[in-house]
């Protein structure tokens, strides 16, 4: 009698903990979990370009997190293969190979992974059943109080609803065992410099102040760390829009994209630290961002392909590669962009900032920065990135088109004293502490050449600044 096998297809659920597809009702005798990259992320994809979809940076924390997770599978007598391909294409073949009795996989927020799901399920044979599961958010699909075809149309809509009817279910524990490898599956997982010698190379810049690592165990590290070991529940809302340091931000992003950390995971420590400290506004701000990557997730389960505009992407021009390559002149910006081409991640506020400018003040279609935050940050999700940049944009959901950000005004909020912007640019060391480190070119003309764009609004800002000062003398 043939046994029975499963294939879990593992895409961005990276972990063993809260994982729905290790928990059964039945277990199969013989269990393949699988990873497939999607060799069209290793390929430009715009035309004229030869930076691929998914950068170094992003590629290298995948990886750490991929063979982290092969580890623990180990541990519990299970393994990884790891393949690249068409995701779709090699979760069949796997399937015929083995005669397996189910595919199990999560639901996926992104237009390309759902219709890779949806040809998996088109095409497997009769007698292979596919198993989707919810997996990951802080609330189930299931326990939402609408269907999602009724999701609301704004945030603040969704989340009056939902924390009125919902409550936030507990996350399962890690399975102890697993049923062990198909005895004529295939296994392998292949070296990162042979998928991307660029990525292999790779490493962060130490001037980030904070060293991120792929993997469950290093997110478990950093949820303690951060909770209780520097009581930033304490402080976070406080400390949020902060740009330097370790701690100003949680930094659960990547974990939470790769699904290294699932919504829930969060959330519950956050109430284990509330039982002992009680709850607080900072607090309560963490859970509040959780349902903001909650509401971007279920919205692009809805828009499928519209959520990236829906034509193709045009070519660069050169106001897009002065942002990209930190060369505008305009030192809040290029320090962000800077840290984010070294590091691979860069705060809320800096990211806000980077993206008014580049839509408001450059008049670049929003698109293309999307698509350049998708190669370079190690936390990329599908829902969140081109959630956010649409909504900076002022398209889809909450369609308001004031979202304007006054850069120099917010330089001069954010980093008074100019510290953050000398940290990633040390030629304005030089000049005095204050504002006149994020406009130089009027400081000290014969050294910084004028902005790439200077818009009027700054100049009535400072005259309004400078207006208020003297009143107040």
């Amino acid at each position: 009698m043939n046994s029975t096998t499963d294939i879990v297809w593992l895409q961005d659920n990276l972990r063993i903990a809260d994982n729905p597809l290790l928990h059964f009702d039945a277990p199969p005798e013989q269990l393949l979990c699988l990873y497939v990259l999607d060799q069209r992320w290793l390929e430009p994809s715009i035309a004229g370009e030869i930076t691929p979809r998914l950068g170094p940076a992003r590629l290298r924390f995948l990886w750490q997190s991929l063979m982290e997770l092969r580890g623990e599978l180990l541990q519990r007598g299970s393994d990884l293969l790891v393949r690249i391909g068409d995701p779709a294409n090699v979760v069949l073949e796997t399937a015929d190979l083995l005669s397996a009795r189910e595919v199990r996989v999560a639901v996926h927020s992104g237009y390309e992974e759902s219709q890779h799901i949806a040809r998996v399920a088109e095409h497997l044979p009769p007698m292979c059943q596919l198993f989707c599961a919810d997996s990951g958010y802080l609330i189930a699909a299931s326990e939402l109080p609408f269907a999602l075809s009724e999701l609301p149309p704004s945030f603040s809509a969704f989340r009056r609803r939902v924390e009125k009817h919902c409550e936030f279910s507990a996350p399962q524990p890690a399975p102890v065992t697993l049923p062990p490898w198909p005895e004529s599956a295939p296994r392998g997982f292949p070296p990162l410099k042979a998928v991307c010698e660029e990525s292999a190379d790779w490493q962060p810049d130490n001037r980030q102040g904070f060293m991120f690592e792929g993997g469950e165990s290093a997110a478990r590290d950093r949820l303690q760390q951060y909770l209780w070991r520097q009581n930033g529940a304490e402080s976070y809302k406080k400390t949020r829009n902060g740009l330097l340091g370790a701690n100003f931000s949680t930094r659960f992003s990547p974990w939470l994209a790769r699904g290294c950390l699932s919504a829930r995971q969060v959330c519950q420590e956050v109430k284990s630290w509330e039982a002992v400290h009680g709850s607080c506004e900072s607090s309560y701000w963490i859970i509040f961002e959780l349902l903001w990557r909650d509401y971007f997730h279920r919205a692009a389960q809805l828009e499928g392909a519209v959520l990236f505009g829906g034509e193709a992407l045009p070519p660069a021009n050169d106001a897009f590669n002065a942002w990209r390559n930190a060369t505008t002149g305009v030192p809040f910006i290029d320090a962000a962009m800077l840290e984010l081409k070294h590091t691979g991640w860069i705060s809320n506020r800096a990211r806000q900032n980077v993206a008014s400018f580049l839509v408001k003040d450059l008049n670049v279609d929003w698109r293309l920065g999307a698509w350049w935050f998708e190669h370079s940050l190690i936390d990329y999700d599908v829902a969140s990135n081109w959630g956010n940049w649409r909504y900076i944009a002022g398209v889809g959901r909450d369609p308001r088109q004031d979202r304007y950000f006054n850069v120099l005004k917010q330089a001069g909020h954010y980093d008074p004293k100019g510290l953050y912007v000398a940290h990633w640019l040390p030629e304005l060391e030089s000049l005095p502490l204050g504002l006149e480190r994020h406009q130089p070119w009027r400081v000290a003309p014969s050294k910084f050449d004028a902005p790439y764009v200077e818009p009027a609004e700054w100049q009535r800002w400072l005259v309004a600044k400078t207006e208020l000062q003297e009143t107040d003398e």
